[in-house]
């Protein structure tokens, strides 16, 4: 049986002096953060592990589970000590559930049970989807609703309605790559190794992105699913008939013309997603939310159209617990805790609780 004060804050029912840990273990960042009230970040602590996996080209699952082990009881100690709390300063327990890798996943949410458990405090489990989404509300606690949320990482791409905390409407996702996925592809087909995100951002600011011609899949007419998988294979077949040729590829160039034609499909989407929906917010998620044209570009357009815009900082884009611990907090409010019994949800849909 769990206590819960609340207060009123402007016509809103809030819980009083909240602290909430969160936990993230999806893939591979160790990170453990306290929120308080749902939008101060006290603590964000990440560790990434990046070096770990650039030597196999991409992330091993049964790496990433093993580092979780080895880092996860830190990184929480770091967490309460830089926010100057100790564990019987915490109200609750957040960890992402899924999606994601089992075995990471599984790190987690042992390590949020024990804790509920020896404490005596609620577990919220949070879907890692939601979490992204809600690092937007880490930028602007009260965003007007309901808002168009493209949310891009290296497993997902999708545009989610949102029209409050718990309550989203999928209108289109991936049918074959993810956004980040085909960035991962792409730059290791073109050599310049992994995580191929940032390699190729920073590659495109020297290159021309009309230089190359690409494809940009739309789909058929209304659509607002996405697909990656033939702008990554165009790319691929260009370095093959360049290289067959005895040429030499512009690498900046390339890069800069992939990453054009990924944003362009991105923002149009997103773009028509509000229009049709007749949102006056849009709200960017996930890692690959740190891209700076897709950052730029997205502002750009948006503001054109008399939308207003919300974009997390890059530290809140990609992998996180200060995400997943706003989340938590709203479903801290409505009284949503999961059971001692939470279990991890690799495929766990948007809107979809598996407890």
């Amino acid at each position: 049986m769990y206590v819960i004060l609340y207060r009123i804050v402007n016509g809103v029912t809030k819980a009083m002096s909240v602290l909430i840990l969160g936990i993230e273990t999806s893939c591979d960042e160790t990170s453990a953060a306290v929120v308080a009230e749902g939008t101060e970040i006290k603590s964000n602590i990440i560790s990434s592990q990046v070096e770990v996996h650039r030597k196999f080209g991409g992330v091993v699952p049964e790496v990433a589970s093993r580092k979780h082990l080895e880092l996860i009881n830190a990184v929480i100690r770091e967490a309460l000590d830089q926010a100057g709390l100790s564990f019987k300063d915490i109200d609750a327990v957040a960890v992402t559930y899924g999606p994601g890798l089992v075995g990471a996943l599984l790190v987690g949410v042992a390590s949020a049970k024990a804790i509920a458990f020896g404490l005596d405090i609620p577990l919220i489990g949070v879907n890692h989807i939601e979490g992204h989404v809600f690092a937007n509300f880490l930028v602007e606690a009260n965003p007007v609703l309901p808002a168009t949320c493209l949310v891009v990482s290296g497993g997902h791409t999708e545009l989610v309605l949102v029209h409050g905390p718990g309550h989203y409407e999928l209108l289109g996702a991936t049918r074959d790559d993810a956004a980040g996925e085909a960035f991962d592809k792409v730059a290791r087909a073109m050599g310049l190794g992994y995580p191929g995100g940032p390699l190729i951002d920073q590659l495109a600011t020297g290159g021309n992105d009309n230089a190359v011609p690409l494809p940009r899949a739309y789909l058929e007419e209304g659509s607002l699913d996405f697909s990656f998988s033939g702008l990554k294979t165009a790319v691929i077949n260009y370095l093959h008939r360049v290289t067959g040729q005895g040429g030499q590829v512009n690498q900046a160039d390339l890069a800069a013309s992939f990453r054009r034609a990924v944003v362009d499909i991105l923002v149009d989407k997103t773009i028509s997603a509000a229009r049709r929906y007749a949102t006056g917010t849009v709200m960017l998620a996930g890692g690959v939310a740190a891209n700076k044209l897709l950052r730029n570009e997205l502002s750009r357009r948006a503001g054109a159209e008399g939308l207003r815009v919300v974009i997390p900082p890059p530290v809140l884009c990609t992998d996180n617990a200060a995400m997943i611990a706003c989340a938590a907090y709203h479903k801290y409010l409505r009284g949503d805790f999961a059971p001692m019994t939470l279990n991890a949800v690799p495929s766990l849909q948007l809107g979809v609780e598996q407890y």
